[in-house]
């Protein structure tokens, strides 16, 4: 069977164009060999179907490969055989009999306003309607892994965007259960796939601080841009169309992670956004679309290590001039080449390192998991309670996210 290690290179293959039948689909037939499939639900709430039809056109594994010889998909909206009563019925048989078996990948925000009347996905026997936010929470609850698909399930993505009068949130608002998010919009296929096969073979990946698969998420696109030099000589674009740096009519790769520029679209892997003079546009961050309009308008300040500084200023080569003091080669590194990992509206990268938080613990001490998977360390909470205010009763994501943000670093996370 494929180790961890070689599952994530070989999807970074797939990224770097070695995506080749006879080599990446015999080594997934041999890593699934005589093993179950996986029970999977895909269920669709306020979504367009963008992310589910962008995951048909996965190639190696193929969509029959996957449906044949990896997964036994129990619901689907879209492409699964039944409808009406007998596909809810399916669904709730699901839900109950494979309870802590199934993995649920949820696309699409979940409406919350007038109790959730804005999404519907069926009908109860009785009649009443089945609204996307009851389906949610009754599939979550006994799901054994939980994929928030694309931007709009992962951050709330355009039908949470302003004005938003459905009450729209995100899948990790309005579940306790914890979350794999795969944002994209739509999602790259190989994203969603890879993040699945994870899940069955080996648990949950690495994640950053938005609870995002690292393996496709943990680069910056601007570090990555094939015009990453264009950047850094100001030769920038004025209109798309332009074969030069898109920075100037609105490219939000300096803020976006995602290995689209070496993975690219789609099954074949054939180009992305920059690559055809269209600025990347920032669909897999949290506030998209709000947070990254107008798409083609160019970053506001920047605000490397506390200093403010023009971002057009950066591509220029003249930010040493604002922070005089700090080493030449200082500067370069930090403004032009490591701007930070979150620019817009001020916010600040989430520290990432925490992975789980073990069942069963009591008292004033709670058992975590730190990164790498599988080192367990008892932590104790006692000095850092008037903090958290951490009791039992407290759900566990809430003081998860408390421990994130108070706990002192440690080696190792």
């Amino acid at each position: 069977m494929l180790s961890r290690r070689e599952f994530i290179k070989l999807m970074g293959g797939l990224a770097a164009g070695i995506y080749a039948a006879d080599f990446v689909v015999p080594e997934l037939a041999a890593a699934f060999a005589g093993k179950a499939k996986v029970p999977v639900i895909w269920l669709e709430m306020m979504t367009c179907s963008g992310n589910v039809f962008s995951a048909l056109n996965t190639l190696h594994p193929g969509m029959r490969e996957l449906l044949f010889d990896i997964i036994e998909l129990r619901f689907s909206n879209s492409i699964m055989f039944g409808e009406g009563d007998q596909a809810i019925e399916y669904l709730f048989q699901t839900i109950e009999q494979e309870r802590g078996r199934y993995i649920l990948i949820a696309e699409g925000t979940v409406p919350t306003k007038a109790n959730g009347y804005y999404s519907l996905i069926g009908y109860y026997p009785g009649g009443r309607p089945l609204t996307s936010l009851e389906a949610i929470k009754l599939a979550a609850g006994n799901a054994k892994y939980i994929m928030s698909l694309g931007t709009c399930a992962s951050f709330g993505g355009p039908y949470a965007a302003k004005p938003n009068p459905s009450g729209s949130k995100p899948v990790m608002d309005v579940i306790e259960e914890p979350v794999v998010n795969v944002p994209g919009c739509p999602v790259n296929p190989d994203w969603c796939v890879g993040t699945l096969i994870h899940l069955i073979l080996y648990g949950m990946p690495d994640l950053d601080g938005y609870r995002r698969p690292t393996m496709f998420y943990g680069k910056r696109i601007h570090d990555w841009c094939p015009r990453r030099q264009h950047f850094d000589n100001g030769n920038f674009a004025s209109r798309p169309g332009e074969e030069a740096c898109t920075y100037k009519i609105g490219c939000k790769g300096p803020v976006t992670f995602a290995d689209c520029p070496t993975r690219q679209w789609n099954s074949e892997h054939v180009n992305w956004p920059v690559g055809a003079n269209s600025p990347c546009i920032g669909c897999v961050e949290p506030g998209f679309p709000d947070a990254m309009s107008p798409f083609f308008e160019h970053l506001p300040d920047a605000v490397p290590l506390g200093i403010r500084a023009s971002t057009d200023a950066i591509g220029l080569g003249v930010a040493g001039a604002v922070t005089a003091g700090i080493s030449a080669h200082l500067v370069a590194s930090t403004v032009s080449g490591r701007i930070g990992q979150r620019l817009i509206g001020g916010t600040e990268a989430k520290p990432t390192g925490l992975s789980d938080i073990v069942p069963g613990s009591t008292g004033n001490k709670r058992i975590i998991k730190l990164k790498p998977a599988g080192r367990d360390k008892q932590i104790g909470l006692k000095r850092h309670w008037k903090q958290l205010q951490v009791n039992n009763a407290l759900p566990k994501q809430k003081w998860y996210g408390a421990l994130i943000k108070y706990l002192p670093k440690r080696k190792g996370r």
